[in-house]
């Protein structure tokens, strides 16, 4: 039994009315990237919010859940969980890492004791989160196939911050050197050949937070004491940046899976670039969170906390949809090709029926 859905829920598009999209000039200027994502996304599961921190046989988590990812056919979603009862032989309070198949409603639990919210290859294959050892912290990658994790290659004290290509063969992830940790890098990881590429180099530990494309070719990133962000590109080696020009600070967000777009964030507001032209979409008073893997869809967070807590952007047409009215939090890989579904987090008890566990939950909603 799957978990439960709410299908009284209707489709709601606001005009964009409220938060202007203006184009700007940017003078970085890249070439495009082909897409290395599936070509489709899964069939209509019809309009509502269905609950995934389930077990298979539809039970409720009696642990806290928390973040959430989706690959981009919409068909799994990776989570964390405290709980102990969403598959066998699970330990009471150990966070654990689930992989959820949403066409056969099975749950694998592949790996434990993430920091942070895991992330998700382009095509729901695998997982990535890092784990404290010790003092130190690394990163590891899970296969639904296998359900089991292996270690990526890393000669630093500490990885993380992982983020994985279309079909989780690149890794991208930061490692800080020393202890007290003084100075970092950002590394790519071709598993399939054990071969790893250093990007960028900074002597300060602020936050630099990879976003890698589908094909391997493009790492977004940001310098963080700086507030720059820059695009590395694999084909030539080259840099390209800082992307938001030289007159504001920008912090990134994520790039989109076929390359072609990048969101950072400067100030109060929300830049969608676009890659091969170098111009950017401004989308004012909100916080992006997460495009889709085709760069049509932003899911964001308006600053304004009167009305909905995530909507979606259609930034071809300029519309928006309500993700959740109830209070509710997301990621970067929340978003399926084309926005057909969106991956969050909530506490709420009244986003689908039959919600009294009193915990937080993880939910997609899915638009028709």
């Amino acid at each position: 039994m799957r978990g439960n859905t709410d299908r009284s829920t209707t489709r709601r598009v606001w005009g964009a009315s409220s938060a202007a999209v203006v184009v700007c000039a940017v003078t970085a200027v890249l070439p495009g990237a082909a897409s290395a994502e599936p070509a489709g996304v899964a069939r209509d599961r019809g309009a509502g919010v269905e609950r995934i921190s389930v077990a298979a046989d539809g039970t409720q988590s009696d642990g806290d859940s928390t973040g959430g990812a989706i690959s981009a056919d919409g068909g799994r979603i990776v989570f964390s969980s405290s709980a102990k009862n969403l598959t066998p032989g699970n330990h009471a309070g150990e966070q654990g890492v689930y992989l959820r198949d949403q066409r056969s409603g099975r749950l694998k639990h592949v790996g434990s004791y993430p920091i942070g919210s895991p992330v998700i290859s382009g095509d729901g294959e695998y997982a990535a989160y890092w784990v404290r050892l010790f003092k130190d912290t690394k990163v590891k990658l899970a296969q639904w196939t296998a359900g089991s994790s292996i270690g990526v290659n890393c000669d630093a004290l500490n990885c993380s911050q992982p983020s994985l290509s279309g079909d989780g063969r690149y890794v991208a992830n930061v490692a800080t050197i020393g202890r007290p940790s003084s100075s970092q890098r950002i590394d790519v990881w071709d598993w399939h050949a054990n071969t790893k590429q250093e990007l960028a180099q900074f002597d300060h530990t602020a936050p630099s937070r990879p976003s890698i494309s589908g094909d391997g070719r493009f790492v977004a990133y940001q310098d963080g004491k700086a507030g720059d962000v820059f695009v590395w590109d694999r084909n030539d080696g080259s840099t390209s940046g800082p992307i938001e020009g030289p007159s504001k600070e920008a912090a990134i967000v994520q790039i989109s899976k076929d390359g072609s777009k990048v969101v950072y964030l400067s100030g109060s507001d929300t830049y969608v670039h676009d890659v091969a032209s170098g111009t950017a979409q401004l989308v004012p008073n909100v916080k992006g969170l997460a495009i889709d893997p085709t760069g049509g869809y932003l899911l964001y967070a308006p600053n304004d906390t009167t009305g909905p807590s995530l909507m979606l952007r259609d930034l071809r047409a300029g519309t928006d949809e309500v993700v959740s009215d109830q209070p509710a939090s997301a990621g970067v890989d929340a978003v399926s090709a084309g926005g057909r579904d969106v991956v969050f987090q909530s506490t709420a008890d009244d986003i689908v029926p039959g919600d009294t566990n009193g915990k937080s939950d993880v939910f997609v909603r899915h638009f028709s």
